[in-house]
């Protein structure tokens, strides 16, 4: 673990002679993972004064609730203890009143034990006399449950300090960084620990004890047989039991008040920058420091909902130190604006912080080179930044920001869900670089104050016109909405990473081996991972830049005749294995995810996975445009219309078939179950329906 204790826990020089900030520290682990354990070991061998608060012991050495873990907390971070929050804590949604307890006063920190899942039920297994009676065989299912919801917190969700353990190592050596911790102390802010932030979720105690023999049939993505992956990346499981058949999926909550849920990051405009004119151009610290919060607090109640984050790759950084004290005695909004230790150019992948628009701290000459954050970004953006960037301008004068949009093309776009690239340039102390100011801070400060209100003021033109389109949820996986960004007059649309995986496996389907069941130059055929009737494929558009339905034209009729025709090869398929089945071939109006893809699905609608009403009239209503149609319309019209999905997910639910109106999904799965009324006249026609059906109910 990249853990440095005597560092680690060396006091910032401002607040040498000051008493450390309470510490409210979430621990975030399944049952057996050794959370108590944790706080027993810190707390016997720290001088720093700790509380542990527990769920199973809250309400008088018996089990209690969140509420009440949370007045004990606040009650001890008031009489300036640290505390130690135990419980699992295993979803965002766990979390997000505990991170509140945070503030200018109170450092929040998350220590997550995500040890193997074996040894965590082991321990639960054999252990007695549990503190909240979780233990035996039993407890081992409770465990699986609790872990198909697992989400690994991140630094945006309010915390200042992230230390992962994934093995007991790890747990040794964060003990002993918590001991260290005495009452005058502070800890660096960032991410430590953390290997891979994109890892799957540790399987459950369910696929360790499966029989050699038993397999799930659920129809799916074939590598996906005991995994689901919800927003971005986010895997949960289908838990089977012993004898191999599918059990019920059941969301095993720590306390029964809801809580309130964050907004998805994925949907929040968030600008990253580095310091400007520190490194290289040897601008003085403090100064810079006073200029960014400075001018953060005047661009405060402009952001509305957006994010300013300050980036640095060392936990080390004296510009991080300083900004964070200075922000804290302004009593800045630290949700909205907050540091983050990491790679700039690799802040989702390698952080898992989403950012749409970052700055480069660039040269006069808008070109690579020069090493530092500048070289960068050009070498991560690839060449379609370096033409972007020439498309806008050749040169940049000291305190001028350039927005420049960023193609699809790149890489930081496609990988990190950058969509702007924003190139600042401050002033130069350092004089072996042009434009030097010798060491005038009065003409230096003023020209930082300009290149940051640049800089923001572009940021506000890019947050102030993103336009957020609802989602449809029938496509393969659920996750944040497209944004569609107007800037200049043309709309640029932009995909969050998570929402990429169609487009990802259509541009390389060799590497997907296991998910794609037909491959060639123009299409590729798999499995809807959440299929919403017996059979559903979805066929996948082979060309970039085809990314939903709207992008459709005449050029690429051909290419949707060809879908439609390998859409239609599948059904015959299907109808020769069950003749019960009808389908229909057709495109949603607005898809949640990126590459154009034609949905095969029968019309049964019989399917676990169809549970909300929007998954019903995604499908059912003329938010699903028939594949016949679309072809007519391109070939007519040039292309195709696109539904109001606002208005027609919102409408009540009725029957496809006989039309009936049903109040809620439970009543109307069981009436289209045994409804034997025909299809509506206007799906009998144009081959809508295939195979195509006669003007009479189905057979009894």
């Amino acid at each position: 673990m990249e853990m440095d204790i005597d560092s680690a826990c060396k006091p910032k020089d401002e607040e040498e002679k000051a008493k450390g900030k309470p510490i409210a520290a979430i621990l975030v682990g399944a049952p057996g993972s050794g959370k108590s354990t944790f706080c027993e070991n810190v707390m016997r061998g720290s001088s720093r004064p700790w509380v542990r608060v527990c769920q199973d012991t809250i309400n008088n050495g018996k089990s209690g609730t969140k509420p009440q873990c949370l007045k004990s907390a606040a009650a001890s971070l008031k009489e300036g203890k640290s505390v130690f929050i135990d419980r699992c804590n295993l979803d965002k949604e766990q979390r997000v009143d505990f991170v509140s307890l945070g503030g200018p006063e109170v450092e929040v920190h998350a220590v997550v034990l995500d040890l193997p899942t074996k040894l965590s039920i082991s321990r639960i297994v054999k252990r007695t006399g549990h503190e909240g009676n979780l233990q035996g065989g039993k407890a081992a299912a409770v465990v699986n449950r609790m872990l198909q919801n697992k989400e690994l917190p991140k630094l945006s969700e309010g915390f200042s300090r992230i230390t992962f353990c994934r093995n007991e190592t790890d747990v040794d050596a964060a003990v002993k960084t918590y001991t260290a911790v005495g009452p005058l102390d502070t800890l660096p802010h960032g991410c430590f620990g953390q290997k891979d932030p994109n890892a799957k979720t540790q399987l459950g105690i369910m696929r360790f004890l499966k029989r050699p023999h038993e397999t799930n049939t659920r129809d799916s993505v074939p590598s996906q047989l005991t995994e689901e992956k919800g927003p971005c990346g986010k895997t949960q499981e289908t838990v089977s039991s012993s004898s191999g058949m599918p059990s019920q999926k059941i969301k095993v909550s720590e306390d029964t008040a809801p809580g309130s849920i964050s907004q998805d990051e994925s949907d929040i405009p968030t600008l990253a920058f580095p310091s400007i004119s520190t490194a290289d151009f040897q601008f003085d610290l403090e100064k810079a420091s006073d200029v960014i919060v400075g001018k953060v607090e005047e661009f405060m109640d402009k952001l509305g909902n957006a994010r300013l984050v300050l980036v640095d790759l060392t936990e080390r950084s004296k510009i991080l130190s300083l900004v964070r004290a200075k922000a804290a005695e302004k009593k800045i909004d630290s949700k909205r604006f907050f540091t983050f230790i990491g790679d700039i150019c690799q802040l989702y992948t390698k952080g898992g912080l989403c950012c749409n628009v970052i700055a480069n701290a660039a040269n006069w000459r808008l070109k690579p080179g020069g090493g530092g954050v500048n070289a960068a970004i050009f070498n991560a953006g690839g060449p379609a930044l370096e033409a972007a960037t020439k498309e806008q301008a050749r040169s940049l004068l000291p305190g001028n920001a350039l927005v420049v949009p960023l193609p699809s093309t790149s890489p930081l776009y496609s990988k990190e869900g950058v969509t702007h690239v924003i190139h600042v340039l401050g002033p130069n102390m350092n004089p072996r670089r042009p434009n030097c100011l010798d060491n005038d801070y009065v003409k230096g400060c003023k020209v930082l104050e300009d290149a940051y209100s640049s800089l923001f003021k572009g940021f506000l033109s890019i947050a102030n016109t993103q336009v957020k389109v609802p989602r449809s949820s029938g496509s393969i996986l659920s996750g944040p909405s497209k944004l569609e960004d107007e800037i200049s007059g043309t709309k640029t649309k932009t995909w969050a990473p998570c929402l990429q995986a169609l487009y990802n496996i259509a541009m390389q389907p060799e590497k997907h081996n296991k998910q794609v069941l037909e491959a060639s130059d123009d299409v590729v055929v798999l499995n809807d991972i959440y299929p919403k009737a017996k059979q559903h494929l979805l066929v996948l558009a082979r060309i970039k830049g085809l990314d939903t339905l709207a992008d459709a034209r005449k050029e690429h009729l051909p290419l949707l005749m060809a879908m439609h025709e390998v859409g239609l090869r599948w059904v015959d398929k299907f109808v020769g294995e069950d003749a019960s089945l009808v389908f229909r071939l057709g495109y949603h109006s607005v898809p949640s995810m990126r590459q154009l893809h034609l949905h095969v699905i029968s019309q049964d609608f019989d399917s676990k996975h169809l549970k909300h009403k929007k998954h019903w009239n995604s499908f059912t209503t003329a938010f699903f445009r028939d594949s016949v149609d679309v072809m007519e319309e391109i070939n007519n019209q040039g292309k195709a219309t696109i539904q109001d999905e606002k208005r027609l997910m919102s409408m009540e639910l009725r029957c496809h078939r006989c039309r009936s109106a049903h109040p809620n999904i439970p009543r109307l799965k069981s009436h289209i179950s045994s409804c034997q009324a025909p299809f509506p006249a206007d799906l009998q026609k144009k081959g809508r329906l295939v195979p195509e059906q006669t003007n009479s109910g189905r057979d009894p």
